[in-house]
């Protein structure tokens, strides 16, 4: 599949690794081996460039910064600065986000200036530069498909942030130009990259909980957002609003649409059940072995709404029912902890929730894996996984097929809530049999120029 707009897209390009006008730039070049690099050739980095400079760029610079062989050379954002993410004290967008790689540069080299990561407007002139080997997809979620497909186009190496898609059908494209174009994906479920997360999910897997028989997601709630008679408001200067838009319908502005509040309008992201949800749920499907496939059937189970008029439309309060195919039932709802799962077992349950650990009966948490049991892929840093993959050229731990499975999953939840009942599915086709309503909600349509073709 291929994505088309008023531009043109960038042209596919061979991977380039070598030293260029972004390292010129630097006060001592001949420094940048030894210190930026931390002491890997030229050959050996990876050129990066970041599509989004929003709430979640304060983790993802800092931990690719940190990688030795990696070098930040772009930072992009339809946002030139501004406050009103996730905390009030935050100001991001791509001038404070691209000042702060070139201020970390600086003080790595020991020079006062340091000018070789760049601040773009516009995705489209990152992928069209043929030094940047990879790109960091840090956007709200209705940009994922379209940036995703056009990177791989472009023959860029992908890290996108979860969910990775905003409709089921998004997932399809986004598969078949990571595979067709020959590119590394890497979902950023990053919780696949954490001991603890790993040691649960192996614990279930070798049947420590004996047989499942019930997994509980948890999720928080969500806020309901201005209320009715919410009035838009003007663009502050140095927003490009229409481009923050892109794919999505053409809407008043106004500041909690975007920035980090986006995630609680349907247009733009699926609520908590693919914000934490896309985490919890990647969980539960690592531990089940699901990685593949995924619930036959998905049951409202009392989701809570935003009252009619709130500019925020995603569930306040998550509750749906899943049974796979083998009878295990996963329940997703907002709970307290408001991160995580347990899995019930007839031999005992073991739960997992930010970072601690808990079962019953207690002594099961502890119990000692021997070599000849099944043991999942290690990764500990989700960031490395990524760059180490990029180089030898293999998956990392979360590819794009594994991604799409899980943000299936969520999606799925999302649509029998928003229909308030029952939802088959078939994970083998990938479709809601016999249900043409919950079928029509696998995609929707674009917004002028942009569209998602084959």
């Amino acid at each position: 599949m291929r994505v088309r707009n008023s531009r043109t897209a960038a042209p596919a390009v061979r991977r380039r690794t070598v030293l260029k006008a972004a390292l010129a730039a630097v006060a001592s070049p001949s420094l940048v081996p030894s210190l930026v690099l931390g002491g890997h050739a030229p050959s050996n980095r990876i050129n990066v460039g970041f599509l989004g400079a929003g709430n979640q760029s304060r983790v993802e610079l800092p931990s690719m910064l940190r990688l030795d062989d990696v070098q930040v050379v772009a930072i992009c954002d339809v946002n030139k600065g501004s406050y009103g993410y996730a905390r009030p004290e935050h100001f991001l967008g791509r001038d404070p986000v691209c000042e702060q790689a070139n201020a970390f540069y600086a003080k790595k080299l020991g020079v006062g200036t340091y000018n070789g990561c760049a601040a773009y407007a516009d995705f489209r002139d990152v992928l069209a530069r043929n030094d940047v080997d990879a790109v960091m997809i840090v956007t709200p979620d209705h940009w994922h498909a379209i940036m995703t497909v056009m990177a791989a186009e472009a023959g860029k190496d992908i890290y996108c942030q979860k969910p990775m898609t905003l409709t089921v059908d998004e997932g399809h494209a986004m598969i078949d130009a990571v595979r067709r174009h020959g590119r590394v994906f890497q979902t950023g479920s990053q919780y696949r990259s954490h001991a603890a997360v790993r040691r649960v999910c192996e614990l279930v897997r070798n049947g420590r909980v004996g047989q499942v028989r019930r997994v509980v997601s948890f999720v928080p709630g969500a806020p309901v957002g201005p209320g009715p008679g919410w009035e838009p408001a003007p663009v502050h200067d140095g927003f490009d609003y229409d481009l923050w838009l892109g794919p999505a319908p053409e809407a008043p502005y106004h500041e909690d649409r975007c920035l980090y509040r986006f995630r609680f309008i349907l247009d733009y992201s699926g609520g908590q059940v693919t914000n934490t949800g896309a985490h919890s749920n990647d969980i539960v499907q690592w531990a089940l072995g699901t990685d593949d496939t995924g619930p036959v059937e998905f049951e409202d189970q009392g989701a809570v709404w935003p009252p009619e008029g709130h500019l925020f439309n995603t569930a306040v309060r998550t509750h749906f029912r899943a049974r796979y195919a083998n009878g295990i039932e996963l329940i997703c709802k907002t709970h307290d902890p408001s991160f995580g799962g347990r899995f019930e077992g007839t031999e005992g349950w073991l739960q997992y929730a930010w970072r601690e650990v808990t079962s019953e009966p207690e002594s099961l948490k502890d119990s000692v894996l021997g070599p000849d049991e099944l043991h999942l892929p290690v990764s500990d840093n989700h960031y490395r996984n990524f760059v180490d993959a990029v180089k030898s050229r293999e998956d990392p731990i979360e590819p794009v097929e594994v991604g799409h499975r899980t943000t299936t999953l969520c999606h799925l939840g999302n649509i029998a809530m928003l229909l308030g009942r029952k939802v088959p599915w078939d994970p083998a086709t990938q479709s809601c049999p016999n249900d043409p309503e919950a079928e029509s909600m696998l995609q929707r349509p674009y917004r002028a120029p942009w569209r998602l073709t084959g």
